[in-house]
């Protein structure tokens, strides 16, 4: 089941206290970027976030989804309604997430 345009359009208003929030339709699914780097993802209508340690500390009970089958497990965000959490989230994630591949 592919995401749906208005779920995508909900997380980025709910995302909208956070500067430079953009994303990328892959496959159906939405890649989200804060700043250019990679820190979650609309994934059938849930929203994913990496198992970074800011995201594990803000969400300890936090369950562990696979957001396709062959990926990674991810952390669903189930606090979707506070925007200051998700603005805290986000940002406190930053600094653990990978710089942008360069290309050649």
């Amino acid at each position: 089941m592919a995401s749906t345009k208005e779920y995508l359009s909900f997380i980025l208003e709910q995302l909208s206290l956070v500067e430079d929030i953009t994303y990328r339709k892959m496959m159906g699914e939405y890649v989200l970027y804060h700043r250019g780097r990679v820190f979650g993802g609309i994934y059938d209508d849930r929203f994913l976030v990496k198992p970074v340690r800011a995201a594990q500390k803000l969400m300890p009970n936090a369950e562990y989804e696979i957001p396709y089958e062959g990926a990674k497990k991810m952390l669903l965000v189930d606090n979707v309604d506070d925007r200051g959490f998700l603005m805290k989230l986000v940002n406190d994630m930053y600094n653990e997430l990978s710089e942008p591949k360069r290309r050649k």
